[in-house]
């Protein structure tokens, strides 16, 4: 019989062009799976936890439920004594005591914190004599306690649409009470071998036959790229065998993979079946590959239909050149990386000697010749957000007390592959820039954002440590925010308005109507009143202590990571009031009492900012404001 010709060949780059412009690859839509069948699922949505973790303050030793001030100057030598109260706060139990100055009361590892408590008092510090119990070692505000929020709080975005869940997110999802979690449909990828000489495995091996590999590696590559490869046999050379066959596959699958019958020779009828295709049909038949020239690519209904060569190298090669990546597309999968590496370390760590310790980092590249930088995020063993989070852990060695910042660290993967982010952001948190970021990763960026404070974020972008660094500092002198603290290689990307101010459960008298003068003088009035404050070295912390001018009240040792902390620690009455950002406070239904406009901008390392993934940022940004109509956005929010 007479042979046919390709139609044309093409080169690689425009066979691609053509096949993506055509297949205009998507993630597929979203279904909801067990939280126990999501592993190795992409997620589809944002996910945000509808609690805190852990739920309550929460005792981390046995002991004593304190006020720490009725402690501090006690020793061994010297103790103080404080009235007992009769409870025994146990697990699981909803402390009926509050706790008042000089007075403590017994509390298990895991019981609920007493209102008015502030630290727990170890029992191997202390001497229960009747009713009264001697402290013998002081402790701090906060010691021995994981406060409610600490770790996750309600409503903040723990992770963003378009992450592959490991067993660390699964464990995140876990910990907020999910049973259930929408993700991508994992796209159906039919897979058919051609040919009367292939044989399933398992047979005899006859004469001029070949066993078929190609269903089994394609299969198992399918799976690996997240989708669910459907076997749809060995089909003979018979014409209306095939049409069959993939008429069937074109109604319950999203890709159709044939294997063999590319080279259009006599007895090759899979490009007879896909030449039958319209809209568009067709679009490559023959590119200049080596090994694959003969791959046909087509298109109908929508669905890829490609023509792979018959010998494996070529199959498989073709198959990852043009194949697998609409897989990835449509399953929502996002990229690869390393496996094992060493990095220069952020910030001295201190460590107790005796013991061998993990601290877990998170992994960016720095400016020195693409040099990795680990900065801790250890936040106590109960910690979910800091294992899914990080990249890996370093050893601190039991007889190592310190390990000063600069210092080359070996640092173990978690996963089998590290996954370097595109652009890295470290400063202050806020609730547009979780939705910015979560854009960026829904167009395949990959991102890290590590909340750190705006002072900590602009010394990290001096040190060449992050793409990225989002601050809200204001310069008493000029009164400007941001444009005064930049040095000579940073560059200022404007950013957008916000509004922080105290927040507060409607009703509350002493906030209800006031003034944010107002609002102070009365919750500092009241002994009962307790704050929640912000972390250290974050520009909402500046702006707290300025309106408390010294003061440190009821709750001030409380530190939340960010606005939706806050705003959850108000509305769920562990504090009466603290400072967040108008939307995180309107989310959350509180009271609201301006306190300051500011301006949230981003400053970027010179060296940096030509690179795809921060013009990307600024591309994203930009959009957003100008659909929403504004330059200066105050109180916006993605989130």
């Amino acid at each position: 019989m007479r042979q046919e010709q390709f139609l044309n060949v093409i080169d690689r780059d425009e066979a691609e062009r053509r096949f993506q412009a055509a297949v205009n690859p998507q993630p597929l839509p979203a279904e909801v799976v067990p939280l126990s069948e999501a592993l190795g699922r992409v997620l589809a949505v944002d996910v945000r936890s509808p609690v805190d973790v852990p739920s309550f303050d929460r005792s981390n030793v046995d002991g004593f439920a304190v006020r720490a001030e009725d402690t501090f100057g006690t020793a061994e030598y010297q103790p103080r004594e404080l009235k007992l109260l009769p409870e025994v706060i146990a697990t699981a139990v909803v402390p009926r005591t509050t706790i008042r100055r000089g007075e403590a009361v017994v509390i298990a590892t895991g019981g609920m914190l007493p209102r008015g408590a502030d630290a727990v008092v170890m029992v191997e510090h202390t001497d229960a004599v009747g009713e009264r119990v001697q402290i013998r070692r002081a402790v701090a505000a906060g010691g021995n306690v994981s406060y409610a929020g600490t770790d996750i709080s309600a409503g903040e975005l723990v992770l963003y649409a378009g992450h592959r869940l490991t067993s660390r997110e699964t464990g995140v999802l876990a910990a907020i009470g999910l049973s259930r979690v929408e993700v991508v449909r994992r796209p159906r990828v039919a897979i058919i071998s051609t040919g009367d000489e292939v044989l399933p495995p398992g047979q005899p091996m006859r004469p001029s036959f070949v066993y078929d590999s190609n269903a089994r590696i394609l299969a198992d590559a399918v799976r690996e790229l997240g989708g669910e490869p459907i076997e749809l046999g060995i089909v003979r050379d018979d014409l209306p065998e095939l049409r069959e066959k993939v008429a069937v596959a074109l109604k319950t699958c999203d890709v159709i993979l044939l294997s063999g019958g590319t080279s259009k020779g006599a007895g090759d009828l899979s490009y007879r079946v896909v030449s039958d295709f319209h809209d568009p049909g067709i679009v490559a038949h023959g590119v200049a590959l080596k090994p694959g020239k003969p791959i046909c690519l087509a298109v109908t209904q929508g669905k890829p239909v490609v023509i792979l060569p018959g010998f494996p190298t070529s199959a498989v090669f073709t198959f990852h050149e043009f194949v697998a990546p609409v897989i990835r597309q449509q399953a929502g999968l996002p990229n690869r990386g390393r496996s094992q590496t060493t990095a220069k370390l952020a910030v001295k760590i201190n460590s107790e000697i005796g013991r061998t310790e993990y601290v877990l980092v998170g992994l960016v590249k720095s400016d020195d010749n693409d040099a990795l930088t680990a900065f801790p995020m250890g936040k106590g063993s109960g910690s979910v957000t800091a294992f899914s989070r990080a990249d890996g852990f370093i050893t601190v060695g039991r007889e190592e007390e310190i390990i000063d910042a600069g210092a080359t660290v070996a640092v173990q993967l978690l996963g089998a592959e590290l996954q370097p982010a595109d652009l890295v952001v470290i400063g202050s948190h806020c609730l547009t820039l979780d939705g910015l970021l979560s854009q960026l990763e829904r167009r395949g960026v990959r991102t890290k954002f590590l909340a750190v404070g705006s002072s900590a974020g602009l010394a990290a972008a001096q040190r060449g440590e992050c793409d990225l660094a989002g601050i809200h500092l204001l310069d008493p002198v000029s009164g400007e925010y941001n444009r005064p603290f930049l040095t000579s290689d940073l560059d200022l990307i404007a950013g957008y308005g916000r509004r922080q101010g105290i927040v507060f459960r409607p009703g509350d008298r002493r906030f209800e109507g006031q003034t944010a003068a107002g609002a102070i003088v009365n919750a500092l009035a009241d002994t009962e009143c307790h704050m929640v404050n912000r972390n250290a070295g974050s520009g909402t912390r500046i702006l707290i202590d300025q309106l408390l001018a010294g003061v440190q009240p009821p709750g001030y040792a409380v530190q939340a990571r960010n606005h939706a902390a806050v705003a959850a620690a108000v509305q769920q009455g562990r504090a009466d009031w603290g400072v967040c950002l108008f939307a995180a406070g309107e989310q959350a239904g509180l009271g609201f009492i301006p306190v300051r406009d500011e301006q949230f901008d981003f400053v970027v390392p010179r060296r940096r900012e030509s690179r795809p993934a921060v013009r990307a940022f600024i591309e994203i940004l930009n959009a957003w404001k100008l659909s929403a109509g504004r330059s200066r956005n105050v109180d916006s929010s993605l989130g």
